[in-house]
């Protein structure tokens, strides 16, 4: 086992103390959440909201029934990873195309707590890691052009369709100063269905594997 599965073995092990009994949870996408997948088939939980087709599939084969967030309300706990973190529990996700279900299920759960190992930790989103823009396929040279005047540097990701059939600019180079003003200066662009900044959304509790061990964050 390398290193880095060991850390994301950890921090969603350490992730399951905060689950209980008879809760309905919210499961994001990702190799951080499916390590944590491994772990719930021995819960006792309502059922789950799935962020993406692929949690969906991966919740169903152990038992755990899927529900439909338009019946279920409100989601007591939505556990998820990122692909970068800053100090205040900011994050960029999107990295596997789920941003969108990711989001949606973050804004309806009461609790957010976000699992990462070391290396997603940062001063500040976006210098390393793109940031996601999920768009509306005709909208798309349309909404690349504006991001380019905002400093970015879009990139279509070919071959990759989201569950919402729509497709994703990887957007490097923006200057997020603001995660929050980025986020709503993106979301503005016409033909934006969402973006991977997280900052209205942002993470209630950062667990992080070190290997020191697991350390705990919050706002």
């Amino acid at each position: 086992m390398s290193q880095q599965l060991k850390l994301k073995k950890d921090v969603a092990k350490a992730a399951l103390s905060y689950i209980e009994d008879g809760m309905i949870l919210g499961v994001g996408t990702g190799t951080t959440v499916n390590c944590l997948i491994d772990f719930l088939g021995d819960i006792r939980i309502k059922g789950a909201v799935a962020s993406s087709k692929v949690t969906q599939e991966k919740l169903e084969a152990i038992g755990i029934e899927v529900m439909d967030l338009n019946f279920v309300g409100e989601v007591d706990l939505y556990l998820d990873g990122a692909d970068e973190v800053n100090p205040n529990l900011q994050l960029i996700k999107g990295g596997g195309g789920a941003l969108t279900r990711e989001k949606i299920v973050a804004a309806a759960s009461k609790q957010f707590i976000c699992m990462v190992d070391e290396s997603k930790w940062v001063t500040q989103l976006g210098r390393e890691f793109p940031v996601p823009i999920e768009v509306l396929p005709q909208a798309r040279s349309y909404v690349a052009r504006e991001v380019v005047k905002l400093g970015g540097e879009p990139v279509y990701r070919e071959g990759f369709v989201t569950d919402y059939g729509n497709v994703i600019l990887d957007t490097y180079q923006l200057n997020i100063e603001s995660a929050s003003d980025m986020e709503q200066r993106l979301n503005n662009i016409v033909g934006v269905v969402c973006n991977g900044i997280f900052a209205a959304n942002q993470a209630d509790t950062l667990l992080i594997a070190k290997s020191t061990g697991v350390e705990k964050l919050t706002r």
